[in-house]
């Protein structure tokens, strides 16, 4: 195993563990920002699972980097919609 997999690994692991950690606000609260911010991390540890798993040599010339695109879309959209609904009295 390469050090570049390792580290490919461990980044992995960690938007996982942002993933799960998300989650477990958003079942918690409810609030659906918590559920965008899960998803989006879910995007994030795809993309390089996708590239290492398919071998793709260039991860920013491949179709999964529209993922991480993605990934950032829902986090953008989700803070808009958070500010812009009106606070619970």
């Amino acid at each position: 195993m390469s050090p570049a997999s390792m580290i490919t690994g461990a980044i992995i692991m960690g938007y996982a563990v942002a993933a799960l950690f998300f989650l477990k606000f958003w079942r918690r609260t409810g609030d659906r920002l918590f559920l965008a911010f899960a998803a989006a991390f879910t995007l994030m540890a795809a993309t390089p699972l996708l590239t290492g798993l398919l071998q793709v040599p260039r991860e920013e010339q491949s179709p999964f980097y529209l993922l991480r695109l993605l990934a950032f879309l829902i986090i953008i959209l989700a803070v808009i919609g958070k500010s812009r609904r009106a606070p619970k009295a």
